[in-house]
């Protein structure tokens, strides 16, 4: 880009709704994801981002709304259908295959098979290319483990989110989206896998990060995505504000201006938070 051109989204959305009989899951969402950016998404509890997330990545189809990738409008028909427009998620479960080595939890759902008619014929897989291609990834990425054909279940935790990580980063051309990547994790671990983001930013992959974890989210966060009700509430520079005025824009108590600025909203729950009345 050149000039004040304006920069187009990696992924974006208008206007999403989804309605659950009477329950209104998503009412109007926006979402704007920048190109080698990592964006915060929090909420309270029940603030719909989850709802959010699933209809970014395939996992629901929206009742109304529209998403662009790339700034080109598309439609999921499934989680499939994101993964093959690059858009791969890393689950708070991280859905790795615990009794089967590092370099098999990597290629899982697209094994590589050996060339010629053993491949093609008999389906033997393809080890030791596997190995290799697993080996560059993580050396990529500067992930540091004893040995690619151990079993995912003698790793850490730490250890394990940077495998799935990994694979994630091995097959994203688009977006990788990280839920709750630290949740169960020490202080040092954390560290570990923040550090990653980090590298996986850095390569220029943009990386949504859904997290409750506020100290996490201002030390490696560009922008926060405020979701509230179902709906963006805010989005916003985390150099701009403080810890507590951002959960208090999150549980309502302040109200952000257009020009930035915030008003309180909820002089009870403002007080409650630390911040004037006024």
């Amino acid at each position: 880009m050149t000039g004040n051109s304006p920069v187009t989204p990696v992924l974006q959305a208008r206007g999403l709704v989804k309605r659950y009989g009477h329950v209104t899951a998503i009412d109007g969402a926006d979402f704007d994801l920048l190109p080698g950016e990592v964006l915060a998404v929090i909420g309270d509890n029940g603030a719909g981002k989850t709802s959010l997330i699933k209809a970014l990545t395939g996992a629901l189809t929206p009742d109304e709304g529209e998403i662009r990738l790339h700034g080109e409008p598309i439609r999921f028909t499934g989680p499939q259908s994101a993964r093959q427009h690059g858009i791969e998620t890393v689950y708070q479960d991280l859905a790795v295959a615990a009794s089967m080595d590092i370099a098999s939890n990597m290629f899982l759902g697209r094994e590589l098979r050996r060339p010629g008619v053993l491949g093609r014929v008999f389906r033997l897989l393809d080890k030791k290319r596997m190995r290799e291609e697993a080996a560059a990834h993580m050396a990529d990425l500067r992930i540091g483990l004893r040995s690619l054909t151990q079993p995912v279940e003698t790793l850490s935790g730490g250890q394990r989110q940077a495998v799935a990580v990994a694979r994630s980063v091995a097959w994203a051309t688009s977006v990788v989206v990280m839920d709750e990547p630290t949740a169960a994790l020490g202080v040092k671990e954390s560290g570990q896998v923040l550090d990653l983001i980090r590298r996986v930013r850095d390569q220029g992959m943009p990386v949504v990060l859904i997290s409750h974890n506020m100290p996490h989210v201002f030390e490696i966060a560009d922008r926060v995505h405020v979701h509230r009700l179902g709906r963006r509430e805010a989005l916003i520079k985390p150099s701009d504000y403080s810890m507590a005025e951002v959960v208090a824009i999150m549980t309502g108590a302040l109200d952000v201006r257009k020009d930035g600025g915030t008003v309180v909203a909820d002089t009870g729950a403002a007080q409650a938070a630390g911040l004037p009345a006024h």
